[in-house]
């Protein structure tokens, strides 16, 4: 077996990749077992060992850390060793102390660069793409790495530090860490998972059209143009245009500032397609008649010479993950609505098995109850668990 082999590397498109492949919610529980791991080997006297997170460009690296930082409650400092032009950036710059009017009392001291973290811990120090840095730098901060300190200063107890880097080889204009570096971290890779991404903009307020075009269209997500963040960019300028096809030119014009031509030209299909209307999951849970405003609407839009079914997924998706960040009580009438949902006759089975094991595992003790109050959703979820 190779030196890399041993490095769980995977390679795609001659990128090159370290450790397992995770989405965004493996990620976050890789980082909380290491980082209370850590913890306690610093307690004993021990090392701590710093994580790095491998992964394409905007697929959420660093918005991934920002928020497990801030929703644990850990102090939070950030650099781009990538802006850093000479040591000093990283070690601080020296100064003369001492008197000199004795001989030999005068000495060079570092003064601690801003960003360095004073108070004591828990915090997450951010490496941001490491990988990108100066071969000058990177060598640099190999030591940050071993103790968690460089000859001019020290972190503070508590504090951890993560990187992000982009991968190896293809077109990536990265400087090669060699394994004497390598073996100085654990690695991870972030994968970009779209049931994952549609939740985490459901819950971060993201124009629901923009989720219902991604789970639509997962395979736009090429990691080149195309990434998570570039979208997010681009459904945040359209956010403000109500009727989109009454405005696709200026549409286009936007997509194009930030999208490449594949996922432009399919945003512009599913415009023309009416999928942008697609029912929201508020509009299935509020209504008064729901045969009229959601079966009926629903089953013109799938009935189709090839049955959408794609369509259908789209629509579960996003009603399951709007119940499952919602804070509310549902009432008896949206209750029946999630039933009748769940029990329309054109929901293949397997869609409706998943959305119901989803929601199963909801904290909502009211969305728990549209389930297991209805004799047949309960007997088949209980037959399938």
């Amino acid at each position: 077996m190779s030196n890399i082999q041993k490095f769980n590397v995977s390679q795609n498109s001659n990128y090159i990749y370290y450790g397992t492949k995770c989405n965004t919610a493996e990620l976050e529980t890789f980082i909380q077992h290491t980082l209370i791991t850590n913890e306690q080997v610093e307690a004993k006297g021990g090392r701590k060992t710093p994580i790095c997170i491998w992964g394409e460009h905007g697929i959420g690296k660093t918005q991934t850390v920002e928020t497990y930082a801030k929703k644990n409650g850990y102090k939070f400092a950030y650099i781009a060793p990538a802006q850093f032009e000479e040591m000093g950036d990283l070690l601080g710059m020296p100064k003369i102390v001492g008197d000199a009017t004795v001989a030999l009392h005068e000495r060079t001291q570092f003064i601690t660069p801003e960003w360095v973290p004073r108070e004591e811990g828990p915090g997450i120090l951010l490496i941001d793409d490491v990988n990108r840095a100066d071969d000058r730098i990177l060598r640099g901060i190999m030591q940050l790495l071993q103790n968690y300190e460089l000859i001019s200063w020290k972190l503070p107890v508590k504090w951890h530090i993560i990187l992000t880097a982009n991968p190896d080889g293809g077109d990536y204009s990265v400087t090669p860490m060699d394994f004497a570096m390598l073996t100085r971290m654990m690695h991870v890779t972030l994968s970009f998972d779209v049931k994952r991404w549609a939740l985490w903009a459901e819950e971060n307020g993201i124009d629901q059209r923009g989720i219902s075009f991604v789970l639509t269209y997962p395979e736009v997500v090429t990691g080149e143009r195309t990434t998570p963040r570039t979208l997010v960019q681009f459904f945040e300028n359209i956010v403000h245009i109500k009727d989109l096809k009454k405005d696709l030119g200026l549409v286009k014009m936007l997509a194009d500032a930030c999208l490449d031509t594949n996922t432009v030209n399919s945003f512009m299909s599913f415009i023309n397609h009416d999928l942008a209307k697609l029912i929201a999951p508020e509009e299935i849970i509020d209504a008064k008649n729901f045969e009229k405003e959601v079966y009926d609407r629903i089953k013109s839009i799938v009935d189709q010479q090839t049955k959408r079914v794609d369509i259908l997924s789209v629509i579960c998706t996003r009603l399951v993950n709007y119940l499952n960040v919602s804070k509310q009580k549902f009432v008896k009438n949206q209750v029946e609505n999630i039933k009748a949902f769940l029990n329309m006759d054109f929901l293949p089975n397997d869609i409706r098995l998943v959305a119901g094991q989803d929601l199963v595992m909801s904290e909502n003790k009211s969305i728990k109850d549209a389930i297991f109050t209805d004799p047949k959703l309960g007997k088949l979820f209980l037959q399938k668990m």
